[in-house]
């Protein structure tokens, strides 16, 4: 399954780039941050930005790892370096926060098919399941990133179609920006010492533990880096992805404001009965688009689910061939690991479905907050073991565990106690898995001392 998962390193750098680009940014942009810009401003800008201040730390000094070791998954690594017990339970804690990803992504676009079509939310999302589980086990990664790339002009041409279309509405940019302004839509800086709000430092905080875990060390992005030729060209589609993030970024935001200034002018056009923010940008596209164009529009919003549901399904395919079967059955032929892969890829989308279908029926305020909760969640300290591993030298598999505990007891209590914006969630959990993982590590001795040598950041040039 080499190719099936590491596309035999064929990939350009410019293609690879553009893909993780699309895999992060799905759905959950094109729909659920216009819909915060328009529900409140642009205050949330910051929590995207901190990704131009951690691909230097992920070119530097996470991928040269990950190449030099030619891991197919990230968790390969933490084997390597501490032992099995941490890489299967990284690998588990992966395994879970796709789930949810996956979740949340399938219903992001259900809904909004459900308000083009009138068709129910619970069949929008049994098909675009289907069709995806069909999509993925089909094809390896090789046809996820070419498809990624296709996406990623469509999605971004929707968003600019739509900010260009109501600044033609509304008298023009110009005219659009002086509107957003008054309404005090384009308020982007709170500089309160407040982490139970969306300040600044919540968002900057947040914003470089979730760049962290999502570029250090979750595998959808990981096995990006491991399909092109060299370090080099990985390095290249990292620093792609950063410079593409921010105006992209501030196009949804554009968007969000764009929405605002044209129910503010048109209020007879607004449904009363909409039920939830999320879905403004689909009902205006639905209704004040002309036909041709809000069928390419609504494609963008579908071409944006695909680029994250397809990464996340074969990832962790990639995640159970490698680290589960390939470790507990290594005599296996590659015939057979392909056909495990391709059982895990329809698995996981039957469970990715099942929990969107759930996630359909229960109140959730704002999916992209939810999103954020449930990274912080299950991916903090997965940040913080792979801090733990290239940059703590003395810290070994008991330490480190008991780190990933602390930080899920942790960010667990956050959540239940809300002393804290969830944006807050993804700092905590790195933090507290690596500190505890460092004071644990000195407290305990570890009887089994595993040589170091050209695994972390300090022994990296010894062999």
């Amino acid at each position: 399954p080499e190719d099936f998962f590491k596309a035999g390193g064929r990939i350009p750098w410019w293609a690879a780039g553009l893909s993780i680009f699309g895999t992060q940014l799905s759905a959950i942009t094109f729909m659920a941050l216009p819909a915060k810009a328009y529900a409140t401003d642009w205050t949330y800008l910051f929590g995207n930005l901190p990704i131009l201040l951690v691909a230097p730390l992920i070119v530097f000094c996470f991928l040269p790892f990950y190449r030099k070791l030619d891991v197919t998954t990230a968790y390969e690594y933490l084997e390597k370096r501490f032992d099995a017990s941490v890489r299967l339970v990284a690998s588990s804690f992966f395994i879970f926060l796709q789930l949810a990803r996956i979740g949340i992504v399938l219903l992001l676009p259900s809904l909004a098919l459900s308000v083009v079509t009138g068709v129910d939310v619970t069949t929008c999302i049994l098909v675009m399941g289907v069709l995806c589980i069909i999509y993925v086990t089909l094809g390896g990664i090789e046809a996820v990133i070419w498809t990624d790339v296709l996406q990623v002009f469509v999605l971004l041409g929707g968003a600019a179609y739509v900010v260009a279309s109501i600044a033609g509405e509304v008298g023009g940019f110009r005219s659009f920006i002086d509107q957003a302004q008054a309404a005090e839509k384009l308020n982007y800086i709170d500089l309160r010492w407040n982490f139970s709000e969306p300040t600044l430092w919540t968002l900057l905080l947040g914003g470089l533990a979730a760049s962290l875990i999502s570029y250090g060390s979750d595998q959808t992005v990981v096995q990006r880096y491991l399909t092109t030729k060299d370090e080099k060209a990985s390095a290249r589609s990292i620093w792609t992805n950063a410079f593409l993030t921010v105006p992209a970024t501030l196009l949804f935001f554009l968007v969000g404001a764009a929405l605002y200034v044209f129910f503010a002018n048109h209020p007879e056009t607004l449904d009363p009965h909409l039920s939830t923010a999320d879905a403004i940008l689909p009902f205006y596209v639905f209704a004040q688009l002309p036909e041709g164009i809000a069928g390419l529009v609504i494609a963008g919003v579908f071409a944006a689910a695909m680029s994250s549901l397809d990464s996340s399904m074969n990832s962790v395919a990639a995640a159970v061939t490698t680290d589960f079967h390939a470790r507990y059955r290594p005599s296996s032929t590659a015939t057979e690991k392909l056909r495990v892969a391709r059982v895990a890829t329809v698995a996981v989308g039957v469970a990715g479905t099942a929990l969107a279908l759930f996630l359909a029926g229960t109140e959730i305020k704002s999916l992209w907050d939810q999103f954020v909760g449930f990274l912080g969640l299950f991916g903090g300290g997965l940040g913080g073991l792979f801090l733990l591993a290239i940059f703590a030298e003395k810290a070994h598999a008991k330490g480190t565990l008991i780190g990933l505990l602390a930080s899920a007891v942790v960010v667990f209590s956050l959540k239940t106690w809300h002393p804290v914006h969830s944006w807050f969630y993804a700092f905590a959990g790195v933090s507290s898995c690596f500190l505890a993982g460092i004071i644990a590590s000195y407290l305990i001795p570890n009887g089994d001392v595993q040589s170091t040598a050209g695994l972390t950041w300090k022994t990296r040039k010894e062999d």
